[in-house]
This record gives C-alpha cells, sequence and structure tokens, in this order.
C-alpha cells in the first residue's frame, strides 16, 4: 500500500503531467520538465512509470476508472443493468468533458503526425474498455428481461450517441465551455430516458396504463 507521502507525489506529478501536457504538447512533455514541476527527482518518475508513455498511459487509465469499475462492480455482483446505467451517464459524461480528458484529445490530436502513441491509448483505456463493458451489462439486462436488445453491441453504441454526441469535440476545439454538473445532471437524464424508450421491455404496470 502506498504511504500518504507517496500517494501525495504521485497527485503532484500527475498534476505537473497534465500543466506540461497543456503548455507543450505531447512531444515536448518530457519526464524531466514533468519532475522539475512536481519538484520530484527524474529518477522517481522512472521508477514508477518507467517512461513517458507509460505515465500518460497511466492518466488515461486512471482518468476512465470510476465509470470501467462502476460497470465491472455491477457485472461482478450481479447488479441492476438499469440503476447502473442511470449512475453510470453522469459518471462518464463528467469524464469525456472533463479538462482532464480534453487535455489528452487535444494533445492527443497534435502528436497523430509525431508519435502517435497518446491517441491510440487513449482509444484502448477509453472506448475500447468502456464499449465492452457497456455491451456486457446490456446483454445481461437483456437476458433478466429489463432490456430488448438483440445486439448489445449495437445498443452501447446508440447510448454513447445519445449521451455524448458531439459534446467532446465541440470541447476539444474550444467552442464549448466545461458542463455544469447540472448540465451533466440533465443530459445524462435525457440520455437514458431516451435510451429506455428504445429498449426497455414495458412492465405489466405500463402495459395496463396504455389506452
Amino acid at each position: 500500500m502506498p504511504t500518504p507521502k507517496q500517494i501525495a507525489r504521485r497527485e503532484r506529478i500527475e498534476a505537473a503531467a497534465y500543466a506540461v501536457l497543456k503548455e507543450s504538447g505531447y512531444k515536448s512533455a518530457s519526464l524531466l520538465a514533468i519532475a522539475r514541476r512536481a519538484s520530484a527527482s527524474n529518477e522517481t518518475l522512472y521508477t514508477w512509470y518507467g517512461s513517458k508513455q507509460a505515465l500518460f498511459r497511466s492518466l488515461v487509465e486512471a482518468n476512465v476508472a470510476e465509470a470501467r469499475d462502476l460497470l465491472q462492480d455491477t457485472l461482478e455482483a450481479g447488479g441492476d443493468p438499469i440503476a447502473t446505467l442511470r449512475t453510470l451517464g453522469p459518471v462518464l459524461l463528467a469524464m469525456v468533458t472533463g479538462d482532464k480528458a480534453i487535455t489528452l484529445n487535444r494533445a492527443a490530436a497534435g502528436d497523430v503526425s509525431d508519435t502517435h502513441t497518446l491517441g491510440p491509448a487513449i482509444a484502448n483505456f477509453g472506448r475500447g474498455t468502456m464499449a465492452p463493458l457497456l455491451r456486457d451489462l446490456l446483454a445481461a439486462a437483456h437476458r433478466d428481461g429489463a432490456l430488448s436488445c438483440d445486439d448489445p453491441a449495437e445498443a452501447a453504441d446508440i447510448y454513447f450517441r445519445l449521451l455524448i454526441g458531439d459534446l467532446q469535440v465541440r470541447r476539444v476545439i474550444g467552442v464549448l465551455d466545461e458542463l455544469t454538473p447540472e448540465q451533466i445532471a440533465e443530459r445524462a437524464a435525457g440520455a437514458t430516458t431516451a435510451f429506455l424508450r428504445l429498449y426497455a421491455v414495458p412492465t405489466a404496470a405500463d402495459r395496463t396504463e396504455q389506452p
């Protein structure tokens, strides 16, 4: 278990990494520059991460951790998929439109013609991790009779479109400010409602209320 001092040092390093990335871009964001910004030794960064690529992969993975863990815990515990879907929306939307994700995505766009390593890391730990977990959650809901989706992968893609749409792109290109908690909650609730209209299996009470 890391000590409180180690946790605090790691937080300083990660904050420094985001600051250097935002100022200098991925290609110029050296471990030495990050170490200096964090008031840490270059040796510490190499010991903990091994390389710049590994450091930024860890940032990407940490950014998606809350949403990933929510889905994994539900799948492992056999929890309520619909309740999890409602909880997931605000968490996932805040993650993909937050400053950390936007800084990483902007840097990845600038890295395409240089090292082309940050973008694949974002794709792998982001959509590449979340889509299969969401697919499995929707498949579980289908098996339980809560949803009717013969193609859970397609349903997961539709959910992402309803929830995120072009918000992340608009944030990356600087035409949209960071969403407020109220905006996130409203968007997530609307996306979940629209998704359930498409896929939810009507309950007996719903059928009774229909004219």
